[in-house]
C-alpha cells in the first residue's frame, strides 16, 4: 500500500462591493459576508452569495513517494502547483530495478507530471546509491521543463494565480 496526499487550499470568490453598495449592506457587515456568513440587517437575511463573486482557482499540491507511475497518481495530480514525487533512480538500466521494488525513476516521475499537466516538480526519495543526482537533470527536464532536486530544507512560496 502507498500513501499519496493531496493538500488544497481553497479560494473564495472577490467581494463585489458594487453588489454590497446596491444591497444598501453597511460596510460592517461585509466582513461576515466575506467569511460566508449571512446576516441579518433591517429585519432581511442576505447570503454571501448575493455579494461574492464564483470560487477562484486555490492551490494544490502533491505528495508521494514509494509507488509506480500510474493513472490514478496522474490523475491525483493533475493540475497541482507542486507535485513532490519520489524518483529513487536516474541511473540507465536501473528501470527493472525500479518495477522490482515498486518505485520511480527520474523519468517516469517527470512523465506523471508532463501528464499531470503540474506546475513544478521536486524529485525527492532518492537511492542511497545515487551519486550526483543533478547530472541526470537535463534529461529530466526534456520531459518536464520545470523539474528540480528536493532536498533538506527546500521550500517555496506558492502564489494563486489572480
Amino acid at each position: 500500500t502507498c500513501y499519496g496526499y493531496n493538500i488544497l487550499l481553497d479560494r473564495a470568490g472577490k467581494f463585489d462591493v458594487e453588489a454590497a453598495k446596491k444591497l444598501g449592506l453597511p460596510v460592517m457587515l461585509w466582513n461576515k459576508l466575506q467569511k460566508g456568513e449571512t446576516v441579518e440587517f433591517e429585519g432581511k437575511d442576505y447570503t454571501p452569495q448575493m455579494v461574492m463573486g464564483p470560487d477562484r482557482q486555490g492551490l494544490k499540491v502533491t505528495y508521494c513517494t514509494d509507488t509506480r507511475p500510474g493513472t490514478h497518481l496522474v490523475e491525483c495530480a493533475k493540475g497541482s502547483d507542486l507535485l513532490i514525487c519520489e524518483g529513487m533512480y536516474a541511473e540507465e538500466g536501473k528501470l527493472e530495478k525500479a518495477k522490482q521494488y515498486k518505485h520511480m525513476t527520474f523519468y517516469e516521475a517527470a512523465e506523471v507530471a508532463a501528464k499531470a499537466q503540474v506546475g513544478e516538480m521536486w524529485l525527492t526519495h532518492f537511492s542511497p546509491s545515487l551519486v550526483g543526482a543533478g547530472q541526470y537533470m537535463d534529461k529530466v527536464k526534456g520531459i518536464f521543463a520545470n523539474s528540480h532536486l528536493g532536498k533538506d530544507g527546500k521550500n517555496v512560496t506558492l502564489k494563486f494565480k489572480d
